[in-house]
């Protein structure tokens, strides 16, 4: 009897083994993007065209969005673009539907699903922020910008400083040349107008080129 309970069970193990195991196949009913994770905030990976055929590899529980097969790649695509046939007819695949069409409900991972399929991506580098979850990720990254928009912001204002202090200092440069040639001409100005009156002062007086001996204006 215990052996027969044992080969029942074994049985049934077996019979629920392929449904376990079962992908559904889905139609994509736009062209859609096939992201790096449930989310349309992931990176894309492919565009999946208008009714192409997926194989539908599991989906979320909580968030209507399945890991989907498409040529060879895997990626994430939201429910509300993706059809499977359903009872004779196609229905959008949704929490309702997992279960008779033997999709598996599944979690997803940054790290594991990143580690399987994108390792080759340029988006792969920074798995790390992105683990995390994509709103971290684009606040880190609009952190980062900012910073950076900061520094370009304070090169430029020293930039611009250091012109006009460049420019300020060949101004006073100028000035002060200026003043000196200013000053220099006074000087020599004044040099010349005291050599006019030394020079006045030795001139003799024009009586004494007029005077002649016998001249009565010589005695004045």
């Amino acid at each position: 009897m215990k052996n027969l309970f044992v080969k029942i069970a074994a049985a049934g193990m077996l019979m629920l083994a392929p449904a376990i195991a079962q992908a559904a196949e889905g139609y994509s009913t736009a062209n859609v993007n096939m992201r790096a994770g449930p989310s349309t905030r992931y990176p894309a990976v492919a565009v999946i065209p208008a009714g192409s055929s997926v194989e539908i590899r599991g989906c979320l529980s909580d968030v209507n969005w399945c890991d989907v097969e498409f040529y060879g790649g895997r990626g994430w695509v939201s429910g509300q673009y993706v059809q499977a046939l359903y009872q004779q007819r196609r229905v959008y695949v949704g929490p309702q539907y997992y279960r008779p069409l033997g999709i598996p409900m599944i979690r997803f991972s940054v790290d594991n699903y990143w580690d399987r399929y994108y390792r080759n991506r340029d988006f792969y580098r920074d798995r790390d922020r992105w683990s995390r979850g994509p709103d971290y990720y684009y606040r880190d990254r609009d952190n980062r910008d900012r910073d950076r928009d900061n520094r370009d912001r304070d090169r430029n204002w020293r930039e611009r400083d250091g012109d006009r202090d460049g420019r300020d200092r060949d101004r006073d440069w100028r000035d002060d040349n200026q003043r000196g040639d200013r000053q220099r001409d006074d000087r020599q100005r004044g040099e010349r107008q005291r050599d006019d009156r030394r020079s006045d002062d030795r001139r003799p007086d024009r009586r004494d080129f007029d005077c002649r001996p016998g001249d009565p204006s010589c005695d004045e």
